[in-house]
């Protein structure tokens, strides 16, 4: 076996512990120097050839910023990378292919980002080896006789050109200057700008500076320069964040038109979307391990065969477990019958006007138990509705019930990093007596892994980090309704799911109920008792309708967007049906446009 020992350096604060890892280490303890500190005194540094393995200085460490695993020792030789001694550990590369979409599943911080810059060249792959990283010959020696080889070595000498679309498009605008169609025409090197720009809706905001967009036209601006240039490798990390339903399915088509109008070309695409990671790729590579730690690359699947595998934990080729918990759906979703008493929050006809937006609300109630998943375009009054029932928007002929606690999670958390102080503070503050019970301990505390980031302040964390914290204050307050926008958004997966179990916890046992703004269908269709559907014509007005059971309000919306789910008969997760299929069309022509039951197509 090959032992690994990473340290953290995001978490580890050896200025304000004991050097617990060394005082309590039974190695160093006896003579023999398995752990010491480094040059500044910063960070500990853990030999791995001397190691003992019995992980003590794991759970001594009070900030659990160490990690300690045994490998196979076969393993060992397929490390791709690491950063640094003691740092992550990649084993593996995911292997492109020509004239076909490739995906990445797995965990945040589990190498998936890492994939992607050596794939661009970004970052030079040193084998593990550290301190005296190989030059490219030795690398390309060492994947000799794989299909990687290859690629490397057309990347090494310069004869693949690389697009690379990063994760955090927010930053677009400290780098570019000007309006959005003055950067699309510099990076048009295809002269495809207008078929482009129609792809992706963007002829509204052509004339506005990239400083004046919102999240999702940054992204959808991120996506369309990536796409106007010239190459032959083109990476996308994370593409239908910020993306409502129908901007999706546009990504969706016009990432696939790069593979299927011109020959020779590689398309990788990172994604926690199931829905859009199934219909968007030709393959996937699911990357298991520890986050954090280390990240081991399987082998490219098919789509269908790769995300079913990770749903259930278990790749049967490597016999790797990987979860213990397989992730289920349900087959039928059943409509519930409510009575009069279990109405818990009812509002009337309802008009709101806001800085030229108009929202028509049609009447409608929440029961007890109920989670309303809230579907609909971006723009088109669904964050204004949430206001309105948490009494930040004031509208005539509804004020919410003062008897009632509400719990409310905002789309945008910028405010939380104006908080100068760590995330176990800021919870024990928010929740008071809340933070102490033992139902948060059980559900929020452990079930979202808040215990790892208490000591860590607020601006310090992700994206993802953050939107945990701020899920798990909102949720584990004691309340009468919770309101949650947009939570999915940074979090992988798997987190995706935990959250939602997490939700449908809190409802089920305090009898509340729940309202949840998301774009991810699958996650939707996971969590949510009811939906309710928001249309119109985004920016301009908006028409909300009342819940409806789960299969009408998904039918309704998806027959606006155009485009039909099935259900996978393996799994039971909904599945975008291919336009112009078999099932599509059989599905349209029933009005079926979300299948409740598995449908074998023939």
């Amino acid at each position: 076996m090959t032992r690994i020992a990473v340290i953290e350096k995001d978490y580890c604060k050896s200025t304000e512990c004991n050097k617990e890892c060394i005082r309590f280490c039974p190695g160093t303890r006896s003579g023999v120097e398995i752990i010491r500190m480094d040059e500044e005194n910063k960070y500990p540094i853990i030999s791995e050839k001397l190691c003992l393995g019995c992980g003590i200085c794991a759970k001594k460490c009070p900030f659990k910023a160490i990690w300690i695993a045994n490998l196979p020792d076969e393993l060992e030789e397929e490390c791709t990378h690491r950063y640094g001694v003691n740092g992550f550990k990649l084993y593996r590369v995911p292997i492109p292919k020509k004239d076909a979409v490739l995906g990445l599943i797995g965990s945040n911080a589990i190498g998936k980002s890492t994939c992607l810059k050596i794939l661009a060249g970004r970052l030079k792959p040193n084998l593990g080896k550290v301190d005296d990283p190989p030059d490219w010959p030795e690398i390309i020696r060492a994947y000799r006789g794989s299909e990687i080889q290859s690629y490397f070595e057309k990347l090494s000498s310069g004869d693949l050109r690389v697009v690379f679309k990063p994760q955090n498009v927010d930053a677009i605008p400290k780098v570019l200057r000007g309006t959005v169609l003055e950067v699309l025409e510099h990076a048009d090197e295809r002269g495809e700008v207008k078929r482009v720009v129609s792809a992706l809706e963007l002829e509204k905001v052509l004339d506005r500076k990239l400083s004046q967009l919102s999240g999702g036209e940054l992204q959808r601006v991120a996506i369309a320069i990536a796409c106007l240039r010239d190459a032959e490798v083109f990476l996308f990390d994370e593409p239908s964040s910020y993306l409502d339903v129908s901007q999706r399915l546009r990504m969706v088509k016009l990432l696939r038109s790069l593979v299927e109008e011109q020959e020779d070309r590689y398309v990788v695409v990172v994604e926690h979307d199931l829905a859009v990671l199934d219909y968007l790729t030709d393959y996937v590579c699911v990357l298991y391990g520890q986050p954090g730690a280390y990240g081991i690359v399987s082998q490219p699947l098919s789509s269908r065969t790769g995300i079913n595998i990770y749903l259930n934990g278990y790749i049967p080729s490597e016999n790797v477990m990987f979860r213990s918990e397989t992730i289920k759906f349900r087959l039928s979703p059943m409509p519930t019958e409510w009575k009069p008493e279990d109405v818990l929050v009812s509002w009337p006809d309802l008009e709101v006007e806001l800085n030229g937006f108009s929202l028509k609300v049609d009447p409608g109630e929440a029961h007890v138990g109920e989670v309303v998943g809230i579907l609909g375009p971006n723009g088109i009054g669904k964050t204004t509705f949430i206001r309105v029932l948490v009494g930040e928007i004031e509208v005539q002929g509804y004020a919410p019930r003062s008897d009632l606690v509400l719990s409310y999670k905002p789309q945008y958390l910028d405010f939380l990093r104006e908080e100068a102080c760590t995330v176990k503070e800021y919870l024990s503050r928010v929740l008071e007596s809340d933070f102490e019970s033992s139902w948060y301990k059980s559900n929020v505390k452990y079930t979202l892994g808040m215990e790892r980031l208490y000591d860590r302040y607020l601006y310090e964390l992700s994206g993802g980090e953050l939107q945990r914290v701020a899920i798990a204050a909102c949720v584990a307050k004691t309340a009468n309704v919770y309101l949650l926008d947009e939570p999915s958004a940074y979090l992988d997966v798997e987190q995706r799911f935990l959250v939602s179990k997490v939700i449908k916890r809190a409802v089920e046992s305090r009898k509340a109920v729940a309202f949840v703004v998301e774009h991810d269908i699958v996650v939707q269709d996971f969590l949510s008792t009811t939906i309710m559907v928001f249309k119109g014509t985004p920016g301009v007005r908006g028409h909300a309708l009342p819940p409806r059971g789960l299969r009408k309000g998904m039918n309704d919306f998806l027959k606006d967007v155009g485009v039909t789910f099935r259900r996978d008969v393996q799994t039971g997760r909904p599945r975008i049906n291919k336009e112009g299929s078999w099932a599509d069309r059989y599905q349209k022509s029933v009005g079926e446009y979300y299948f409740p039951a598995p449908l074998e197509e023939g």
